[in-house]
């Protein structure tokens, strides 16, 4: 019995980000047998590759751009390709976000969008006062929006799941839809 086709992403915000978009897509993810998997930081790749393919699983992932060595390393001692560029890790349905999702996410929705998304979050005083602070002052937006983002525990996954909600289905980053398409696909192809 073939098992789930399982998602490696790097984060929690990772995970609620596909989930959102799934959900604005009208997709059930556990219906589809798709398991959107938070490894906890892509040094642990390798071994989460481990333990999906025992368990007759199809993997696909998501990770930072900045981190691509370490994936196409995992991904070739898994024994899934030699010498892979980033064609090649795309081709195994790897795909990466450009520095990283929320990087991803801000140029989508650009500045202006991200600051309503988090004044939808009653956060948009708190960004003020960020962006006052002497290291942040007269930095560019998108610096700021991103270092913002990551200041508080939670508030990445808080924002990803708002930032998806605010995005135009058409405006959704390319990775993100790559990796919801290629899931989708493997489990049509290969059902549980």
């Amino acid at each position: 019995m073939r098992g789930p086709v399982v998602v490696l992403v790097e984060g929690e915000s990772d995970r609620v980000a596909l989930e959102a978009l799934a959900t604005r897509r009208g997709l059930d993810l556990a219906a589809a047998g798709i398991v959107v998997q938070p490894m906890g930081g892509i040094g642990n790749l390798a071994r989460f590759l481990e333990r999906a393919r025992s368990d007759h699983g199809v993997v696909c992932g998501l990770y930072d751009a900045t981190e691509e060595r370490e994936v196409r390393r995992a991904l070739e001692r898994a024994g899934l390709g030699q010498g892979l560029t980033r064609a090649g890790t795309e081709a195994l349905g790897f795909f990466a976000c450009e520095a990283d999702l929320e990087d991803e996410l801000i140029r989508a929705l650009g500045a202006a969008g991200v600051e309503e998304v988090i004044a939808s979050q009653g956060e948009l005083g708190t960004f003020h006062t960020f962006q006052r602070q002497p290291a942040w002052r007269g930095r560019p937006a998108v610096d700021q929006l991103r270092r913002f983002i990551g200041t508080h525990s939670g508030r990445k996954a808080e924002m990803a799941a708002a930032m998806v909600a605010a995005l135009e289905l058409d405006q959704v980053p390319e990775p993100l839809d790559r990796i919801l398409a290629t899931a989708l696909r493997e489990s049509e192809s290969h059902p549980c």
